[in-house]
């Protein structure tokens, strides 16, 4: 959209043996995000983990035995965030919080209405938040409130951001600071995950020029590695602190394309690779802890050229959970709209996306929320390995929630 990993527990790592075959943890509790020293364009590999099976039920995580509790439908319907107009609740949406079991949704469009009108919406989704819904668990409400023109969320409550790039320009500590003000805003408007910040290093201010999703909107902290790991991390830490969950954007990067996947097809980056300095910043992030990592829908070459990061599982496999060692929740950049991802179909972009290796289906518009839904539960019916990842993919969810105190009664 316009996104030294913590060691587990025994209860959470316990969790994970629910999932058929299944050997690596969830992602722990995150106290802090913490700034690292070391800023070299070095991607370090991550140490072997350890699982523990077979504990005892109430040794469990709460996330892991709210997972037992919920059906397959609601499984299913956790791994889903679709979009309702900021300034008033969609009726879709909210039906389909009940029908499908949608466990989240994005305030999306522009509000200028103040703190009121999007808390208003993100209440009307969290009442739909039953038992029978979602077995009681309520909702992640996310929106793009990153700065500049991408800000959904304005008016009385919610000042106006700058962008990125100026948010680039201060001293990581005044921006953590600004960054917690502005968290609390947002969870007084009853948002309480932030499809932010911007990791993607746009090469220079020549070369922003003629990068449509980000350097044309300045929405880049720099032009270095550096400078972009330190900022997205104060800016994370802020978040954090102000209890909203920040998520690091766009793996593996957007800063070096030269259309947009929002608004065109065949976006191709041809210059990333694996071990890419200018994935330095996604490092950072995983290491300092955090706890979401948005995947972009570009094809990158070097890569996997036959098909978007987003459906590759080199990249979502190989390169995000295993060179970088990230075990938290991924998100998809938006399925529903994004001109992209056209070619294929609805059902097929979320089946893709999660057999990668993906968490969280963004779609922006509703109308796309049923196709995909079926198809994510006909294979989940059909496929015991698929239905493996779906509950792998529920548990990271449920983890993410359980933190965030969502995970209900």
């Amino acid at each position: 959209m316009v996104r030294v990993s913590v060691w587990f527990t025994a209860a959470c790592a316990a969790a994970v043996a629910l999932v058929v075959g299944l050997t690596g943890p969830s992602s722990a509790p995150v106290a802090d995000l913490l700034p690292t020293a070391d800023l070299s364009p070095q991607l370090v590999a991550s140490p072997q983990r350890v699982v523990h099976r077979h504990q005892p039920l109430e040794r469990r995580s709460p996330a892991a035995r709210r997972l037992a509790r919920l059906s397959l439908p609601q499984q299913v319907g956790q791994l889903f965030m679709v979009g309702t107009p900021a300034t008033s609740a969609s009726p879709a949406t909210l039906d389909q919080i009940r029908r499908l079991h949608v466990g989240n949704v994005m305030l999306t469009g522009r509000s200028r209405a103040g703190v009121r009108a999007p808390a208003r919406v993100a209440a009307a989704a969290q009442a739909r938040a039953t038992s029978a819904a979602t077995g009681g668990v309520r909702l992640l409400v996310a929106t793009d409130q990153e700065g500049g023109q991408v800000q959904v969320l304005g008016g009385r409550g919610l000042p106006s951001i700058p962008t990125a790039l100026t948010q680039g320009s201060w001293s990581p500590g005044r921006l953590e600071h600004a960054a917690t003000t502005w968290a609390g805003q947002l969870h007084r408007a009853g948002v309480n995950m932030n499809l932010a910040p911007i990791l993607d290093t746009v090469p220079g201010p020549r070369a922003a020029a003629h990068n449509p999703p980000i350097g044309h909107y300045d929405r880049e902290f720099g032009y270095r590695v550096g400078t972009v790991s330190r900022h997205g991390l104060a800016f994370a830490r802020g978040m954090r602190s102000g209890r909203v969950v920040p998520t690091a954007k766009h793996f593996p990067g957007l800063g070096r394309v030269h259309a947009n996947t929002d608004t065109d097809t065949h976006v191709v980056d041809r210059v990333t690779r694996r071990h890419d300095r200018y994935l330095v910043p996604f490092q950072r992030a995983v290491d300092a802890g955090v706890p979401a990592v948005m995947v972009s829908t570009a094809i990158y070459a070097r890569l996997d050229p036959k098909r978007p990061a987003a459906f590759s599982p080199f990249v979502l496999r190989t390169m995000l959970r295993h060179d970088l060692g990230f075990d938290g929740v991924v998100v998809s950049d938006d399925l529903g709209l994004a001109r992209q991802v056209a070619p294929w179909s609805y059902g097929a972009r979320a089946v893709s996306f999660l057999r990668a290796g993906g968490d969280l289906v963004l779609t922006v518009d509703p109308r796309t929320t049923p196709a995909m839904y079926a198809a994510v539960l006909h294979r989940a019916r059909t496929d015991r390995h698929f239905r493996a990842r779906v509950r792998e993919s529920a548990l990271r969810l449920l983890e993410l929630k359980q933190r965030q105190g969502l995970l209900g009664r």
